[in-house]
């Protein structure tokens, strides 16, 4: 099969010499072609014919996706909003979820085979450095060949699939076909009793929510605010719930997602922009809420100074929902960041977090870790988020499905693209 080899090489160490930093393996056919969903610029994406991807590496395998979806943080790539030079190339493949079926190993692989279905990580791991060791996967060491990551953060972080360069450039999961590095280490085969929207879920949603009750460490009794009600923010309220938290608190300004708390999650629920925040949370709350989880993020500035700041790029992330949080938790409560900060913010509260003896915890989920007890919580019976997928659409209809996502029209929670070979060009 005749092939050609991307610029960069496979995944490398970040301390190797700077001329090797920057390479990774993006091999495709030049005979064999498949659809993928790419960007074409800001609101602009388009499913097109790539070359089918193939194996680059012995620790590869293929996947046929038999479904993805689009993320909330999509959205800030959709929409051009992530704050970085050269985010993204024309004709970037997009998308960090999936499910499939494995339709090719490479020559090193022994614990996965042809036929497998399997969830893959949105973020993956070389599953050997000490972070992947000590099960921290997302700050993994040797998957993320981006030298922006070393300069914007001091020390990188692991790779994503389909997103920024700030991660890698790596060819997202939004397509026909997805070439999975250290496949052993980010793909992980799915009970036959979960259904697709469930196994889907635990590529990112699923495990993400549970990701924040553990850095906010959720206990029985725990009285926990959740800013957030879209996919993310409420699987987080409903495994709140499960571990025992005794009331949780939605936050949020759309009405059919604060619905969607209320009667699924069983949440008591704010409206930001109707209700004051602070105040209701104070009513609400007298001694403090013991847990804030933030699954917002950067992008939703609730005051007029933040939003004017926030549209003239006077700083790049609105920290808004943090300062809620600060003012709101308790003295020794505990903060856990999962929605999505990039860079920089202003009027951080610092002194209320340091005379309040705040724990505050962030980052991107350690899925790796959570795959296992998150099945067996699925196969028990106990959870079921299924409900979270609202809408199924062929992969041909992504630029409609990503609109619709952006626009929460039709009571849009999230959204299912599933590939149809042969046929996904045709409209």
């Amino acid at each position: 099969m005749e092939t050609f080899k991307h610029k960069f090489g496979g995944l490398v160490h970040p301390h190797q010499a700077a001329g090797e930093q920057t390479k990774q393996a993006l091999c495709r056919s030049t005979t064999e072609k498949s659809f993928a969903v790419v960007w074409r610029g800001k609101s602009n994406i388009c499913v097109e014919q790539v070359g089918k991807p193939i194996i680059a590496d012995p620790e590869d395998v293929i996947i046929r996706v038999t479904a993805t979806s689009i993320c909330g943080a999509d959205l800030h790539l959709y929409m051009n909003k992530v704050p970085d030079t050269g985010v993204l190339n024309d004709g970037d493949i997009l998308g960090h979820e999936a499910i499939g079926l494995i339709e090719s190993v490479g020559s090193s692989v022994s614990q996965l085979k042809v036929g497998d279905r399997v969830v893959v990580s949105c973020s993956f791991a070389c599953g050997n450095c000490k972070y992947c060791n000590n099960k921290q996967h997302n700050c993994c060491e040797a998957s993320n060949p981006s030298m922006k990551s070393d300069k914007t953060y001091g020390h990188r972080t692991a790779g994503l699939f389909g997103y920024s360069h700030l991660t890698g450039t790596n060819e997202g999961c939004q397509a026909e076909f997805v070439r999975v590095p250290k496949a052993e280490s980010n793909c992980y085969k799915i009970h036959a009793s979960i259904s697709d929207q469930n196994a889907l879920l635990l590529s990112d949603v699923l495990c993400t929510g549970w990701h924040g009750c553990e850095l906010a460490r959720v206990k029985q009794g725990d009285v926990v605010g959740v800013w957030g009600c879209g996919p993310v923010g409420l699987a987080c309220q409903a495994l709140c719930k499960l571990r025992g938290a005794s009331r949780v608190i939605a936050i949020d300004d759309c009405d059919y997602r604060l619905s969607i708390a209320k009667n699924k999650n069983g949440c008591e629920t704010i409206k930001f922009g109707t209700s004051p925040v602070i105040d209701t949370l104070q009513k609400l709350c007298p001694e403090g809420l013991d847990a804030c989880i933030d699954c917002a993020g950067y992008r939703y500035p609730t005051s007029t100074i933040k939003k004017i700041g926030h549209a003239f790029n006077a700083e790049s992330d609105a920290l808004s929902t943090l300062n809620e949080m600060v003012v709101t938790c308790k003295k020794g409560g505990r903060i856990a960041l999962l929605g999505d900060y990039l860079t920089y913010g202003d009027h951080f509260p610092i002194g209320h977090f340091m005379e309040k003896s705040i724990t505050l915890k962030g980052g991107q989920a350690f899925a790796q870790k959570y795959w296992s007890t998150l099945t067996d919580i699925l196969t028990s019976g106990k959870l079921d988020t299924s409900f979270l997928i609202t809408h199924t659409l062929p992969l041909s209809k992504a630029p409609e499905a990503y609109k619709m996502f952006c626009n929460q029209d039709d009571g849009c929670l999230k959204v299912m693209l599933t590939p149809q070979l042969g046929s996904v060009g045709q409209r």
